[in-house]
């Protein structure tokens, strides 16, 4: 069973979630969810423009039996519910004025406990998403960063999780500071646990290995460690450690002069910056066919996921099945 389809039936056990989709008269966002609901991956629920829904959906010739569609509601009344839901950074009058826009709308929904999950990224922009996530949403607790992970499945290679890999932050934070990389560490580490059922083991890269060589990555991927550590003690999070130290036990055994749980062992990998991230991401699929899964957002108050723009009907099924199979495991 591939991963996609693995995700698929994982989400549809005990229920499907309830899934805003405010990109509700597009083409391909739409087939999506009604192939979601016809699995019983999730309850799509439009939210926008119910007549431009219709035009669309007929349009595409789909059918809206199974969907539900988000109930008009006064603005300050829908801000009034979702307000003491949400950590985000937006005030009542902000939120009033944002909340005719869908993807807001759906985002407060979700804040007053409406919907389980906002699933946009075909006409509203990555950027888009993330913002107006932490601006109705907020962050989780103790993290400082929003962030993505992403789960490659790579021929030839077997660590501990067999072919698998998961990768942060492939997609989001440009130059994460020391603070932010123990954020972005432990969001990768929680979504890993969530979406994989991994006992995660994160290894914070660099051209170093427990202090081989000097420079401004290398400590801060130390200071990383250091401040994930104190902040979760419950996660086997370490580094910094070059690739091979990281996933390999007979290198990490000669550059790895202590005992670590994650030296030789890891199963997610944390990048120093975007910079490494992209070109590790591109090297696995153009070098080794590595099949890449996502990226996944993640480090907020609640559950949020967008996909590609240019992302196809089978992408869209994928990325929010996976996606719910990570809100189901984040809210167990």
């Amino acid at each position: 069973m591939g991963f996609l389809e693995d995700m698929a039936q994982r989400a549809a056990v005990g229920g499907a979630l309830r899934v805003a989709f405010p990109e509700s008269d597009n083409a391909a966002m739409l087939h999506a969810a009604a192939e979601l609901a016809r699995r019983g991956v999730a309850a799509p629920v439009l939210v926008g423009q119910k007549g431009e829904a219709e035009a669309a959906a007929s349009a595409a010739g789909v059918d809206l039996a199974a969907f539900a569609f988000a109930p008009e509601e006064a603005p300050e009344t829908l801000v009034d519910r979702c307000f003491d839901g949400t950590a985000g950074i937006m005030g009542r009058k902000s939120l009033a004025r944002r909340a005719g826009d869908p993807l807001w709308r759906a985002l407060m929904l979700e804040a007053a406990g409406d919907v389980d999950l906002v699933f946009a990224g075909i006409d509203y922009s990555t950027g888009d998403v993330i913002m107006a996530a932490q601006g109705v949403l907020g962050l989780a607790e103790g993290i400082v960063t929003p962030s993505s992970v992403a789960v490659f499945d790579i021929p030839g290679f077997e660590g501990s999780e067999g072919s698998l890999l998961a990768f942060g932050d492939s997609a989001v934070c440009q130059e994460p500071n020391a603070e932010q990389t123990a954020s972005i560490a432990i969001s990768c580490c929680d979504s890993a646990a969530a979406l994989l059922g991994w006992e995660p083991r994160c290894a914070l890269l660099s051209y170093s290995s427990d202090g081989s060589a000097h420079g401004t990555s290398p400590e801060k991927q130390a200071e990383a460690r250091r401040i994930a550590n104190e902040l979760r003690p419950d996660l086997a999070i370490d580094g910094e450690f070059q690739l091979d130290a990281a996933l390999r036990p007979d290198v990490a055994a000669k550059k790895v002069r202590r005992a670590s749980e994650v030296a030789g062992r890891a199963n997610v990998l944390v990048w120093p910056d975007l910079d490494v991230g992209n070109i590790a991401v591109k090297s696995v699929q153009l070098f080794a066919g590595g099949r890449a899964y996502g990226p996944f957002l993640q480090g907020f108050a609640k559950p949020v996921c967008d996909c590609s723009r240019g992302a196809s009907v089978e992408e869209i099924v994928g990325n929010c099945a996976a996606a719910c199979v990570m809100a189901k495991g984040m809210s167990a």
